[in-house]
């Protein structure tokens, strides 16, 4: 009767214990597979090292909104007027001077001549409100304009005294394509380029993530190699700048 009862207690605690380790193994292989499924995310390549959504990179307000077609209504009425305006100063060649000429003599002749004639055709003269600039904005405008135009002296003045070639390649070749790009547009067609490529470029890329984050790794490998043998045989031949020289001392 002993022997019964203890071979039914050990039954029992095979159970149990077959019960912990099947439980331990399931966890571990959660784990491993929680760490299979969290690997491949973290080693994701995103373009120019992007960790936040695009919306965000773009910074996030109605800007963003504007460029990612979140209001596709919003989006077409900016970039209708953006091509109303090209088409006129570039295809009609009309001026600027005389544009806002023409429309400020339109409106105020329309808004004096229905002002007057609301007495006599017994309606309500038209509500003109008050505009006011509000003066924070255009501080904090200013303000951030005139970090980014001290920031672009200071690496110029940084590139001049020879203290980073590759940026100094890198300005050297971007000025070069820009003077290519200026001859064969004026800056009005170039910012109209610029204004289309914005409402076009960031939502195809959010469409097409993927595929493009993936040609953008392969690429930027080959790159790293192609810079690699370039900075072997050329640049690293060539004799630093003298601050830096004296830095390093």
């Amino acid at each position: 009767m002993a022997d019964h009862e203890n071979s039914k207690l050990d039954t029992v605690i095979e159970k149990v214990s077959d019960k912990f380790h099947g439980s331990d193994s399931s966890l571990d292989s959660d784990d491993d597979r929680g760490s299979q499924e969290s690997s491949p995310k973290s080693e994701v390549f995103r373009l120019f090292g992007r960790e936040k959504p695009l919306h965000q990179v773009l910074g996030g307000g109605k800007p963003a909104d504007v460029f990612m077609w979140r209001n596709k209504k919003i989006s077409a009425g900016v970039l209708g007027v953006a091509t109303a305006i090209w088409v006129l100063f570039e295809l009609v060649e009309y001026h600027l001077l005389t544009l806002v000429c023409h429309g400020l003599i339109l409106a105020l002749a329309v808004l004096f001549l229905w002002s007057n004639a609301s007495i006599f055709i017994k309606k309500s003269p038209p509500c003109i409100p008050e505009v006011h600039i509000p003066e924070e904005p255009v501080l904090q405008f200013a303000s951030a304009l005139s970090i980014e135009i001290n920031r672009a002296f200071a690496t110029l003045r940084e590139i001049s005294l020879g203290k980073d070639l590759k940026k100094f390649l890198t300005v050297i070749f971007g000025s070069w394509i820009l003077s290519i790009v200026g001859s064969f547009c004026n800056f009005l067609t170039l910012f109209y380029i610029v204004f289309v490529l914005l409402h076009t470029v960031p939502v195809l890329y959010e469409k097409y993530e993927d595929k493009v984050d993936a040609f953008g790794e392969k690429a930027m490998i080959e790159f790293k190699k192609q810079y690699a043998v370039f900075d072997a045989k050329v640049l690293s031949r060539i004799p630093r700048g003298r601050a830096k020289d004296k830095k390093e001392d």
